[in-house]
């Protein structure tokens, strides 16, 4: 049974409706990658450009993705079974692909770990169930999720209720937002960090 506080609060998440990401947060292509039996994702940079690369773990093998274009830069449909999940790995890797072969990447995901919740100049991601099992994903700018009006400081910008919710977070450097789930991958992107005054 839940206090009277707790359902308040959850009344509050279950009546934010889903809002577009606040600027400077844009869409990358349509908003949706498809990708079936998507496992998890990580993130790295690109040894050149220094922009933004997704790397999507999947059923069907692993794909590396600009998180500026959403473009599609490399594929493995047969990689290596000892090494295509990150549960292979004790710190949860897979091994790069593309331009970033060589290295290990990160992955979260149905696996574990985990991504970025909270960038250098003050954003904020969580990720609440007020509906087990169908996840929300909130972003925030110095807003209190728990007592703000929605689609002020904080929005309610993804709702996982036709998917399997597998990660949500920041790129390390801050200038890209992603969500996945088993079915498909969401990116937004900003092009520079705004530190407040």
């Amino acid at each position: 049974m839940i206090s009277d506080y707790q359902q308040r609060l959850r009344e509050h998440l279950l009546a934010a409706p889903v809002h577009q990401a606040p600027a400077p947060w844009q869409p990358v292509r349509d908003n949706r990658t498809p990708i079936g039996g998507l496992l998890g994702i990580g993130f790295a940079l690109h040894p050149d450009s220094r922009r933004d690369l997704v790397m999507v773990v999947s059923h069907d093998g692993h794909g590396l993705f600009d998180a500026v274009t959403g473009e599609k830069i490399a594929r493995d449909h047969d990689p290596d079974p000892d090494t295509s999940t990150p549960d292979a790995s004790p710190d949860l890797t897979c091994p790069g692909l593309g331009p970033i072969a060589g290295t290990q990447v990160h992955i979260a995901g149905l696996f574990g770990g985990g991504l970025h919740s909270t960038t250098p100049d003050g954003w904020t991601l969580d990720v609440v169930s007020p509906e087990w099992p169908n996840d929300r994903i909130l972003l925030s700018a110095g807003g209190d999720i728990y007592k703000d009006p929605p689609g002020e400081r904080w929005w309610h910008i993804f709702h996982a209720n036709y998917s399997t919710f597998r990660a949500a977070g920041f790129s390390p450097s801050g200038r890209t937002l992603a969500v996945a789930t088993s079915s498909d991958l969401t990116l937004w992107t900003r092009p520079t960090l705004n530190f407040r005054a």
